[in-house]
């Protein structure tokens, strides 16, 4: 008996690496820009993550003696009106990206998997009521709630993640909404309900599984929304404080103000948004085609 139990240990510990090198070949021959995008995340990662190590000079070092220098060896990028060094600014701009990225897109799903699952689910009255609320938030334009709050709540890094999470999982719940009441059309969520199911028993089991197609692709989505809602907040002077160095900031200041002079102040934040976005969004739609197991590219 002990002998089986080991055996079956030891195959189980080298079946999961199989499994990872499976996926990981499926990501590289029918995913290519999948690899891209999944690089170019993960170099946005690294980059949030150390930026204390991999920037040569401190966030907002000043020395005036390099205005405006071009790039160099001091300077590899260049300085801006400040003499701050321009690389420096933009690794710690993926670091902000990053949080409100991950942090605002958490925030997503949270909010409309709490309103889109018992809308879903239960239906009735509390369907309407929860949809009627739903339709009267998103008659509003986005940008007009971005502004009107942010100029309520002020600025800083947390209400940034929360304004931008509460305000696109609202317009997701729809999503997982129509998601859940798909699922409860199928024979295995009506047998489930005809023995007596509970319902945490039931959302967990069948509800919940069945429904993480939309998810993963309302994440994949809402990352790069959330860094792009980050950089129009930061441009239009009601996102992050100035001293704080941000992509959007940078267009907004000394790259509007300073770009004939050194284009390059405003050309390299904003060719960092469009590689950041364009990664996230690749990746993320190659996780969807090889993770859902509806769709034509995903294991059986």
């Amino acid at each position: 008996m002990k002998q089986q139990i080991d055996t079956s240990e030891i195959e189980s510990e080298v079946r999961a690496p199989n499994r990872f090198r499976v996926f990981l070949g499926r990501l590289a021959r029918e995913k290519p820009l999948g690899i891209v995008g999944g690089v170019i995340v993960a170099l946005l990662l690294f980059c949030g993550a150390f930026a204390d190590i991999l920037s040569p000079y401190a966030m907002n070092e000043i020395n005036i003696v390099d205005r405006f220098d071009p790039p160099s060896w001091k300077h590899l990028l260049g300085a801006d009106q400040a003499g701050r060094d321009i690389l420096t600014r933009l690794i710690y701009g993926a670091r902000v990206s990053m949080i409100v990225g991950l942090g605002a897109t958490s925030v997503t799903v949270v909010c409309a998997g709490m309103i889109g699952v018992p809308s879903g689910y239960f239906g009735g009255k509390l369907d309407i009521t929860m949809q009627r609320f739903v339709d009267a938030w998103l008659s509003f334009p986005s940008l007009l709630i971005l502004l009107t709050i942010m100029s309520i709540v002020g600025r800083g890094m947390l209400q940034i993640v929360l304004v931008i999470g509460i305000l696109s999982g609202i317009g997701w719940s729809r999503v997982v909404r129509s998601a859940v009441i798909g699922v409860k059309v199928n024979d295995y969520f009506i047998a489930a309900e005809a023995i007596g199911s509970p319902t945490i028993m039931t959302l967990r089991r069948h509800v919940l599984p069945n429904i993480m197609a939309p998810i993963i692709v309302i994440y994949s989505v809402s990352v790069g929304w959330a860094i792009l809602a980050e950089a129009g907040l930061s441009f239009l002077g009601f996102g992050l404080p100035p001293d704080v160095p941000s992509w959007g900031g940078m267009l907004s200041g000394e790259g509007r103000r300073h770009m004939e002079v050194k284009p390059a102040l405003a050309l390299l934040p904003g060719l960092a948004l469009v590689i950041v976005i364009y990664g996230v969004n690749m990746f993320g739609d190659a996780l969807r085609d090889l993770l859902d197991p509806r769709l034509r590219g995903a294991s059986e």
